[in-house]
């Protein structure tokens, strides 16, 4: 009986767990919800005020069907429509990654 209890629990575990994106923030894109808890986030967020500091170039796309390339992202508002859980932090040594927002689509990608 316990075993049985102990299987449901971990399959609706499995089935429940959110997944999240591969740690390497040049591969980012698609659907992102801008988080207000930094524990529930992927990633933490530092903007830079110029590219040339930023690990990845981020151009916000109006329709998410063209996000579909790293630094290509469409902001949602719903919670469980996002692929990534993104934290803006303003301390730059907290941050995992900083990005710089640009308005020319053919600049947004990695900059390492």
């Amino acid at each position: 009986m316990v075993s049985i209890l102990l299987s449901l629990i971990l399959c609706f575990s499995v089935f429940n767990s959110v997944d999240q994106p591969n740690n390497d923030p040049c591969e980012i894109y698609g659907k992102v919800f801008y988080e207000k808890d930094p524990q529930r986030a992927h990633f933490r967020v530092y903007v830079e005020d110029s590219e040339s500091f930023a690990d990845v170039i981020v151009f916000k796309e109006v329709n998410a069907l063209y996000a579909d390339r790293p630094g290509h992202w469409a902001t949602v508002s719903n919670h469980g429509l996002a692929d990534v859980y993104i934290y803006i932090e303003k301390n730059r040594s907290l941050a995992d990654f900083s990005i710089y927002y640009t308005d020319i689509e053919s600049f947004a990608g990695c900059n390492r």
